[in-house]
């Protein structure tokens, strides 16, 4: 590690002399010259900009209906203010970060570093090089699938071959001439095609580091993959072959004394593919409180206040509740297989795989004698599959791309926002073009063949 820390040092040295930054990836260059050794490159994907989500990374968590601000100005000034009303960009400012499309890109080119360089590596065995090839591929398209899910429209295979999505980069060399925008389905079958080839080069078991690649992990990621492709034969196949693959298990929150003793979430018994994060102290809208059951444990493992009849006194804050879980894992997980396994399940009408699934989930996080779910009815077992999800990964940043989804298939209600004196800030409507973010301002002022999103 030490060895990783000094490279990182003296390429951090380099790009400050260098200072040159590709203003249409907002990125800084990453060079490979001081990469010479497989485990150089082992090393290098240990790298924490890799392994865990910036702060910036969150504020998908601002635009979804499971937050309110309940003190939002009128009009909305602040960057928090601005995200959770949809506005078209965050800032004008061009000198600001443009928070999650240069750091996807930023990860993009570490691993295109990889892949790049890697067969040219001094030491190691073909087996070692082919393992860390797989990795950066994982990583590439795990990358690419937040991409796709941001700037581009929501799947829809009418029209996914013409919708525009963001530029396919495969060079970590970032003067480079970069290319238009791919189409939705490009980028999907770039996600798909680096996710299958990885497969066979990944190793079978990552617990000793859960952030880094296994064949459970590249399993789970493309059940994501296809969730919100919204093939839900082939989501619930690749979920139910991730927990076939994993060693990972899931955390009953009914018992502490089963509670991991790290604050590192990677390393969580539940992890299969791990990506820590921070979400602290936001406020639940009403709508998510009012699908907690009494004897739901996560109230009082992972909110603060959860009794408060307020607007926004209950907030998502395990560090002052149970430290332990004081970082979210953004990652796949055993219990997001289980949930989109049972979601597949009942959208086949397979109750009965559904509720199998549903209710290893619910026998983890109830307590008393009505922890499990009943019923015949497959849209019920549905709208409980999905409320369940919105428990689970309620500030993970899952829930707007659920939104995406779900708004394309009419289950969306106007989302609104209002401030303190109940006065509308902004509204959310079904088929809006907000769901589609805005490309940043800083990239397409320096870019202006760019087609920008409405």
């Amino acid at each position: 590690m030490k060895k990783f820390k000094y490279i990182a040092t003296v390429l951090l040295l380099c790009f400050v002399v260098l200072s040159s930054c590709d203003r249409y990836l907002d990125i800084e260059p990453k060079g490979r010259q001081l990469l010479k050794t497989t485990d150089d490159f082992d090393q290098w994907l240990n790298s924490q900009t890799l392994t865990a989500e910036t702060p910036a990374d969150n504020i998908l968590n601002f635009m979804t209906d499971n937050i309110d601000l309940p003190n939002i100005g009128n009009p909305p000034t602040t960057l928090a203010e601005l995200i959770y009303t949809w506005a078209p960009q965050f800032t004008t400012d061009l000198n600001e970060n443009t928070y999650l499309w240069g750091e996807h890109y930023q990860r993009i080119n570490l691993f295109n570093t990889v892949l790049l360089g890697i067969d040219g590596a001094e030491g190691g065995t073909p087996t070692q090089k082919r393992n860390l090839r797989a990795e950066a591929l994982l990583g590439r398209a795990h990358s690419y699938f937040y991409l796709v899910n941001e700037y581009g429209k929501p799947f829809n295979p009418a029209t996914a071959s013409s919708d525009p999505a963001v530029p396919y980069i495969t060079s970590d060399d970032v003067s480079q001439t970069v290319p238009p925008r791919s189409s939705v389905a490009e980028i999907y079958q770039h996600i798909i095609d680096d996710i299958t080839t990885a497969i066979p080069d990944l190793p079978t078991d990552n617990s000793n580091a859960r952030f880094r690649g296994s064949k459970a992990a590249a399993y789970s990621v493309l059940a994501r993959v296809y969730l919100y492709r919204r093939e839900y034969d082939e989501a619930r196949r690749y979920a139910e072959l991730a927990l076939d693959n994993t060693q990972a298990n899931m955390i009953d929150f009914t018992n502490s004394a089963t509670f991991p003793t790290t604050t590192n979430v990677v390393s969580h018994p539940d992890v299969i593919y791990g990506r820590s994060s921070i979400a602290l102290g936001l406020a639940l809208s009403q709508d998510l409180k009012d699908i907690f059951a009494g004897n739901d444990a996560r109230r009082t493992v992972f909110y603060y206040n959860f009794a408060s009849p307020a607007r926004g006194g209950t907030l998502f804050y395990a560090a002052a509740i149970t430290p332990v879980f004081q970082l979210t894992n953004s990652g796949t997980t055993v219990q997001e297989m289980h949930l989109i396994a049972a979601e597949g399940a009942v959208r086949a009408n397979d109750l009965t795989e559904a509720l199998s699934h549903l209710n290893i989930v619910r026998t983890n996080r109830y307590t008393g004698n009505s922890r499990t779910f009943d019923s015949t009815d497959q849209e019920v077992v549905l709208n409980e599959v999905l409320n369940e999800r919105r428990r689970e990964f309620p500030f993970h940043g899952l829930r707007w791309f659920d939104m995406r989804r779900l708004d394309m298939e009419d289950r969306m209600p106007t989302v609104t926002r209002t401030n303190a004196q109940n006065e509308v800030i902004a509204t959310l409507e079904p088929k809006s073009s907000k769901y589609t973010l805005q490309i940043p301002v800083q990239v397409t002022v320096y870019n202006p063949d760019i087609v920008q999103n409405p």
